[in-house]
Formats: structure tokens, C-alpha cells, sequence
């Protein structure tokens, strides 16, 4: 018989970022990170905080396309690892107020794979210890120069494995079912149907979303995906985005807040619509959830009937191991290579019409004129 969840209250993060070059730059991150778990846990006395989400990159930052674009060196120069200072002082903080801290964005070296780095989301436990590890999926080949595990998926699969409950794991806890996917992993289905499918209950989504793309109104596609997810997979999503950045080459609002709560049927519980440091106190109520999946109508699990979709995925979109050991993507020009093929597929078949006055081979052509152009200007680095 399972145990009784009570009510408890859910920190999502909105801080001041400053873009690092060096330790001295993560540590500045870090300790505005637990300034704000004071303020947070100390302000929810009454109803107490048992879980902290802290946006993408929160404490490393990442650069883009443009004169500020950082290649593979300089990443991983700011690279850490989990046994290292920094979580140290995290999981200090969790032990201190007994809270599972979640973050993402963590520029992550692994000893297996020595020549790149990896997004990386966690989850601290109470305890201190590493709950869970994932590294992020879907890394937009134009902007996001970690490598996925899909870039070099048959290696990772014989270090890390390859089971859906590994690539995209979801831990028990006494304050439900956790999971985590980061950021551009929001924009389809996939990664929270996969999440969904091992169980998950809260969905902590750190995102370092750019106002450039549309994270506000009239576009704003980052709530209203969102609440997609929230509502195709019965869960809570905690999506939490930095307020302001300190960066050269950024506008200071960069990446424009919007962090928010949205509950188990997609509705919004909390918003910080505005690019400022912030910090929003969300009631989680897994009790309500599992009663909510309880009920047949409008379910959306009961009724998915899988067979005749198959063959959307029988065939690759984007290719695995693009970039295997000892290939790395070392600049942002580098990492789109594989997307000429990815062109080419799409239009080949059909699904993608080209432009009027183009024919299917002109569309691999005509991305890869656009990167040698940007190349030309410099507003992307030359491999």
C-alpha cells in the first residue's frame, strides 16, 4: 500500500547569471544559488520547501553564435564534475534544509569520455548524495555545443546504457516520482513522453531559453509547449529560466525570466513574467495527481494506442553518432555538419516542400551556404 504524500512547497529559481570564465566565475553563481535557498526556504516556513529548481548553465553560463561564441577548449576549461567543490557545497545546502535541489546545464566532463563536455541535469537527494544524473537529449545542433548521448549513442550505451529508464531516468522519492529534461528537451514530445512513461510525477525543467526566440508574448512557444507537456503526461512542470546575465556580447535580458509552476492538467500556477532575479513558491500535491490519473476520461495515457506510429521512428531523423571518440564538436559550425543530411532526408521524402523556385538536392546546399556566409562574417567560428 503506498504512503500518503502531504502537500509540500516547490522552489523554482530565476537568478542573475554571470557568464564564466574560470572558477572564480562558478563560484560567484553558486553562492547567489544558496543566498536564494535561504531566502526561498526561509520565506515557506509554514507550508515547507522540499524541492529547489535552478535554471540551465545556472552556474557556468553559455555563450551562442556571434563575436562571444566560446569553441570546445574554452568550455571545457570551465568543465566540473560531480565529486568536485561545487556540488559539494550543493549537497551541503540540501543536507542543511533536508530539500531535493534540482539544476541543469552543468558543463560536465566524464572520465570515459575525456575530449568533450556534457549537459548535464541532477538531482541532489536530502541526503546529499547524487539522486539522479541525465544528460541532456536534444541539443539544438545551432546553438548547444555538448555532446548528446546521441552523438556518439553506441559508445554511451556500453558505459552508460541505453534502456529507456537509463537515458531518461525518473526516481521514487517521498515527494513523488522526479525527473528531469533540460531546456530545447521541452520543445517536442518525445523526452517528457519518455519521462511519462517511466512514471514521473514532477518534471524539473532548468531552461536557458533566449527572449530572442519567443519566450514572451505574442509567440511565447515556451509556455504554451509546456503546458503541453504538463498536460500529455499528467505531471507538474517546474520550468525555470535565468532572470538577468552578465555577459559582453548579451543584452541583460537575454534570457527574459518567464520561469513558472504548471500543474498536472497544463494550468499555470505560477509566473514571473518579467526578466528579473525571482523566486516562485509552487504547492505540489502528488495525492491530487495520482487521484487525477485515476479517472478514465480525458486521460491521456489510457488511450494511447502506439501501433500506428511506428513508423515515424523505424528510420533515423538526425543520425546517431555523428560524433564518435576523438570527434568532438568543437565549434557551433561543426555541430550543424550533420543537419545537410538531415535536409536532404526531409525534403527527399516528401514531408518538407521546398521554397518556390528550389528543388530537394538545393535545400542541404542552401544550409550549408548560410553557415560558410555567418563563417565569412564571423558571426560563427571556422572549425
Amino acid at each position: 500500500m503506498t504512503q500518503r504524500i502531504d502537500k509540500y512547497t516547490a522552489l523554482i529559481m530565476q537568478p542573475h547569471i554571470h557568464v564564466a570564465d574560470d572558477r572564480a566565475g562558478i563560484q560567484k553563481n553558486l553562492q547567489r544559488a544558496l543566498q536564494m535557498i535561504d531566502f526561498g526556504v526561509g520565506y515557506t516556513w509554514e507550508l515547507p520547501a522540499r524541492l529547489v529548481v535552478f535554471p540551465e548553465y545556472f552556474l557556468q553560463g553559455v555563450t551562442t553564435p556571434g563575436k562571444g561564441e566560446h569553441g570546445i577548449d574554452s568550455f571545457m576549461k570551465k568543465a566540473i564534475t560531480f565529486d568536485g567543490p561545487e556540488f559539494k557545497t550543493l549537497a551541503d545546502k540540501a543536507r542543511e534544509y533536508k530539500l531535493y535541489i534540482a539544476g541543469g546545464g552543468v558543463v560536465e566532463k566524464v572520465p570515459q569520455f575525456p575530449d568533450r563536455w556534457f549537459n548535464t541535469a541532477f538531482i541532489i537527494g536530502p541526503d546529499g548524495e547524487l539522486a539522479l544524473r541525465y544528460h541532456k537529449w536534444h541539443i539544438p545542433a545551432s546553438i548547444g555545443l555538448g555532446s548528446s548521448p546521441h552523438d556518439l549513442f553506441d559508445e554511451y550505451k556500453q558505459v552508460f546504457g541505453g534502456d529507456i529508464k537509463t537515458l531518461f531516468p525518473v526516481i521514487d522519492t517521498p515527494i513523488g516520482k522526479l525527473g528531469t529534461m533540460t531546456c530545447h528537451d521541452g520543445c517536442t514530445p518525445e523526452v517528457s513522453r519518455a519521462l511519462g512513461y517511466n512514471g514521473v510525477e514532477v518534471i524539473c525543467h532548468p531552461v536557458a531559453l533566449q527572449e530572442i526566440e519567443g519566450v514572451s508574448p505574442p509567440w511565447d512557444f515556451w509556455m504554451f509547449t509546456r503546458r503541453t507537456r504538463a498536460h500529455d503526461n499528467m505531471a507538474y512542470v517546474l520550468g525555470s529560466n535565468w532572470g538577468t546575465v552578465d555577459y559582453a556580447y548579451y543584452p541583460r535580458a537575454f534570457c527574459s525570466g518567464n520561469s513558472f509552476a504548471i500543474d498536472y492538467t497544463g494550468m499555470v500556477m505560477r509566473h514571473a513574467p518579467y526578466p528579473e532575479e525571482q523566486v516562485l513558491a509552487a504547492t505540489i500535491d502528488i495525492e491530487a495527481l495520482r487521484e487525477h490519473r485515476s479517472r478514465c476520461n480525458h486521460n491521456t495515457w489510457v488511450d494511447v494506442r502506439t501501433e500506428g506510429f511506428r513508423q515515424i521512428y523505424d528510420k533515423p531523423i538526425y543520425p546517431a553518432n555523428q560524433f564518435p571518440s576523438g570527434k568532438p564538436p568543437r565549434t557551433l559550425a561543426d555541430k550543424m555538419g550533420p543537419l545537410k543530411q538531415v535536409f536532404a532526408d526531409l525534403y527527399g521524402r516528401g514531408q518538407f516542400v521546398p521554397p518556390a523556385g528550389m528543388n530537394v538536392a538545393d535545400m542541404p546546399r542552401l544550409h550549408e551556404q548560410r553557415v560558410r556566409r555567418a563563417q565569412d562574417l564571423g558571426t560563427l567560428k571556422k572549425s
